[in-house]
Formats: C-alpha cells, sequence, structure tokens
C-alpha cells in the first residue's frame, strides 16, 4: 500500500489499477484494513478499476458521514490528469451533458438531453502540454457519474490513451487516467485539506514529464 497520509479518521493513498476500490474481495478497504490494523474502513468515492491514483478513506463511520456529505454538497473537490487523442478545440473549458447508462454493456453514453436514465453531468478542463497528437488535460469533476471523462471526452472524438472500453484505438498501455488532486475539509479537526499527486513519469505520462513536474 502506498499511502500518502493517514490518521486515525482518514487514510489517504495511491489505487492502482486493476485493485477495486470499494469494499469488496481484495479491494481497497480490505487492504487498508489489513495495512493499518483497522477495524474500519468505508469508501465515500469511486474510481474505476482500471484508473489509479489519489483516494481518500475514512477510518471511521463518523468520518465516512461527514466525507460524504462533503461531496453531496459539492464541498469536496475531485482533480483527475488524463492523456488524451487528439486536442480540444479550445485549450480551456467546459463539457456538459446528459449521460445514460446501459447497464448489458456496462458503458455510458452521452444521450441528446434529459430523461428518465439521462442525468446532468459537467467538468472543466485546461490543456497543459501537447506532443504528437497528444494532449496532456488537467480535469476538475463538477458531478461524479460514472465512467463520466472517459464517456465525454470519446464523445468528442478525444478518446483516453489506453481506454479500450470507449476507445477503438489500440494504444498498448493501461489507461492514461489519473487522480491528481483531492480538497476536502478534514472530518475531525475542520480543516481544509489537500492532497496532491503526479503520475510516474511511465508510458503516455512520460512525454509529458516537464509539464508534470510544474505541478
Amino acid at each position: 500500500m502506498d499511502f500518502i497520509y493517514a490518521d486515525k479518521r482518514i487514510a489517504v493513498c495511491i489505487k492502482p489499477s486493476g485493485v477495486l476500490s470499494t469494499d469488496e474481495p481484495g479491494g481497497m478497504p480490505e487492504l487498508i484494513r489489513k495495512a493499518l490494523g483497522t477495524p474500519c474502513c468505508r469508501s465515500v468515492h469511486r474510481l474505476d478499476r482500471v484508473v489509479s491514483g489519489l483516494m481518500v478513506y475514512a477510518l471511521s463511520a463518523r468520518a465516512a458521514s461527514i466525507l460524504s456529505e462533503e461531496i453531496r454538497k459539492n464541498e469536496f473537490t475531485k482533480e483527475y490528469l488524463a492523456v488524451i487523442h487528439g486536442t480540444p478545440d479550445s485549450p480551456e473549458g467546459e463539457m456538459r451533458d446528459y449521460l445514460s447508462r446501459d447497464p448489458k454493456e456496462k458503458k455510458t453514453f452521452v444521450a441528446p438531453g434529459p430523461g428518465k436514465d439521462a442525468r446532468e453531468a459537467v467538468l472543466s478542463y485546461s490543456v497543459l502540454a501537447s506532443e504528437n497528437d497528444l494532449s496532456l488535460v488537467r480535469i476538475k469533476l463538477i458531478t461524479g457519474r460514472t465512467h463520466q471523462i472517459r464517456a465525454q471526452f470519446s464523445s468528442r472524438a478525444l478518446p483516453l490513451v489506453g481506454d479500450r472500453k470507449y476507445s477503438s484505438l489500440d494504444d498498448g498501455c493501461p489507461i492514461a487516467l489519473w487522480s491528481y488532486r483531492l480538497a476536502f475539509t478534514h472530518p475531525e479537526s475542520g480543516e481544509k485539506t489537500e492532497f496532491r499527486k503526479t503520475p510516474p513519469p511511465e508510458g503516455p505520462w512520460a512525454l509529458f514529464e516537464d509539464a508534470l513536474s510544474k505541478l
């Protein structure tokens, strides 16, 4: 386990690709309980199994309740880094769509408008660098829909590098999506708390090592 920070209320760590973020056998909460010897570890937000990066876990029921309420009120900030194919028309902007979910295909799609099964999805982004028809983008989630980043970018012909579900391109590498920054109010001290961690300079991330070093 790669811990960034831990106290008696929260644990901040790096979730590896391929590991479930939720409390299932072999998932992150189980691994954290074993690593820290704590009886309680609850997930308050999620990452797709294939996605890596920063996550915070609650080590008490009260901490879980407080953090979950922050997320519900949009007081919990989540920012990501991604490497995408192509370059957006604008170097920074907002993506606003209605997303629907196909449970059989386990995929999220952009819907033509609001509906019974279509929920609004909003994110903002900025392009940090471009190289070899690839772009490094920084993304702030305003809403937290399943596969939101992957679906919204792919719908604009800007699929994430390594995304086998939403791209037809064979990049031969894991998905280039990384949970980079978390900011929230600590559930016990009440202080504003922030954690940042850039991805290791491997695969497509290595093309943007200079830009990543400035974050």
